[in-house]
C-alpha cells in the first residue's frame, strides 16, 4: 500500500549565511563540527542539532523503507521562516530553500513531493514566491506559520495571499512557530509541549472566525500535529460561539464546527486514543499520515499510530495516501 508522509522536514546541508551577510544573528546558521556533529545556531546560541538524514535524500528513502513508507512531502524547518526579517532578506533565504527542495523532487520524483516556503511578512513577495513554487519549481504548495509577527491569520493584510493560494490550487501546510507564552514558560520544554498545540488552535480559530475559510471555500490547508488542541477543544469553541456570539461571532456568523469538512489534519498526535478521536471527529477523508520526521518529538515509527487503529482497507488507503493526494492535487500515478 502506498504510504505518503505529509509532514517531513527537510533542509539543505548548507544554506546562505545571512547572519554574516546582513549582520543579523537572528538568522539561523549551520555549523558542521570536526566532531561530526551538525548544529544550528540562532541569536548566537545553540538551537538544535540535526543529522545527515535531515538533508540526504537517499538516506531518508532508505530510512523510510524500513517502515513501508515510500513518499515524503518535504517542508522546511519553521525556524527558517524568518518572518521578522526584512522582506527581501527573507526572500533570499526562501528562494534558496525552495530551489534546493525542487531539485530533490526532480531527481527523486517517485519518492518526494515538495511544500515550499514564502516571506509572509510581505504578502506581495509571498504571492510572487508562491507562484514561482507552483509554476516554475513544480512544488505542490507552501508551508506557513501559525501567525506572522503581530498578524494573526485573519489579518486583512494576508487575505490576498490566501486568495492566491486558492486560485493556484496550492496545498498549505500550517505549522506552529514562535510559540505564544515562550517567555513565561522557559522550563520543561513547555513552548513545544504546551505552546505548539495552542498555536494551531489559535490559527484555526482565526481562519474560521475571521471569515477566511468562509470567503475561500476551496482553500486547502492541512494543520500539522493533528491540529494541535483545536479538534480536542472544538466543543468548547462551539459552546462559546453559541453562548456568546456577541464576542465570538463578530466577523462570521457560521458555527465553527461546520468548517471541519474543509480542513485537513495530519495524524501525528502521539496517543492512539487521540488519533481515534481525531478520525471520529473529522473523518478519514480529512486525515493523512504525518510524522514530523526526523525530529525526536515526531512519530518514531512512521504510520504506527494508524496501523493500530483497526481500520478497514479502504480507510487505511485513504489515510495513508488518498487524502494526501487530494490535498496535494497529484495523481496516484505520480508515485507509481
Amino acid at each position: 500500500m502506498l504510504k505518503i508522509d505529509t509532514h517531513a522536514h527537510y533542509l539543505p546541508r548548507d544554506w546562505p549565511d545571512l547572519a554574516a551577510k546582513y549582520g543579523d544573528n537572528r538568522f539561523a546558521v549551520i555549523h558542521h563540527g570536526d566532531d561530526g556533529r551538525h548544529r544550528i545556531y540562532k541569536d548566537g546560541k545553540f538551537f538544535r542539532e540535526i543529522w545527515p538524514k535531515t538533508w540526504d535524500p537517499e538516506e531518508r528513502i532508505a530510512d523510510y523503507a524500513r517502515f513501508g513508507v515510500q513518499v515524503q512531502v518535504i517542508s522546511t524547518v519553521p525556524v527558517m521562516f524568518s518572518y521578522w526579517a526584512k522582506p527581501h532578506h527573507a526572500l533570499e533565504l526562501h528562494q534558496s530553500l525552495n530551489d534546493h527542495m525542487a531539485e530533490t523532487c526532480r531527481t527523486h520524483r517517485r519518492h518526494y513531493a515538495g511544500i515550499g516556503t514564502v516571506p509572509l511578512q510581505s504578502p506581495r513577495l509571498a504571492i510572487q514566491e508562491l507562484e514561482r513554487c507552483m509554476d516554475q519549481l513544480d512544488l505542490q504548495g507552501v508551508q506557513i506559520g501559525s501567525h506572522v509577527n503581530d498578524w494573526n491569520l485573519d489579518a486583512p493584510e494576508l487575505f490576498e495571499f490566501f486568495e492566491a493560494a486558492q486560485d493556484l490550487n496550492a496545498a498549505i501546510l500550517l505549522h506552529p512557530w514562535e510559540m505564544m507564552g515562550t517567555d513565561d514558560m522557559p522550563k520543561y520544554w513547555l513552548p513545544w509541549l504546551v505552546g505548539m498545540p495552542a498555536e494551531l488552535s489559535r490559527a484555526a480559530c482565526c481562519l474560521i472566525f475571521g471569515g477566511v475559510l468562509e470567503r475561500l471555500p476551496r482553500l486547502k490547508i492541512c494543520f500539522a500535529h493533528g491540529g494541535g488542541s483545536f479538534p480536542y477543544t472544538i466543543g468548547r469553541i462551539e459552546h462559546g460561539f453559541n453562548m456568546r456570539p456577541d464576542l465570538v461571532a463578530t466577523d462570521n456568523p457560521r458555527n465553527p464546527r461546520e468548517y471541519l469538512p474543509r480542513m485537513y489534519f495530519d495524524s501525528w498526535v502521539a496517543d492512539p486514543r487521540a488519533l481515534r478521536y481525531l478520525i471520529d471527529t473529522v473523518g478519514v477523508s480529512r486525515t493523512m499520515l504525518g510524522t514530523d520526521y526526523p525530529f525526536p518529538l515526531g512519530e518514531q515509527e512512521p504510520g504506527a499510530g494508524i496501523a493500530a487503529m483497526g481500520l478497514s482497507q479502504a480507510e487505511q488507503e485513504r489515510i495513508y495516501h488518498g487524502t494526501a493526494l487530494e490535498w496535494l492535487g497529484l495523481p496516484l500515478s505520480r508515485f507509481a
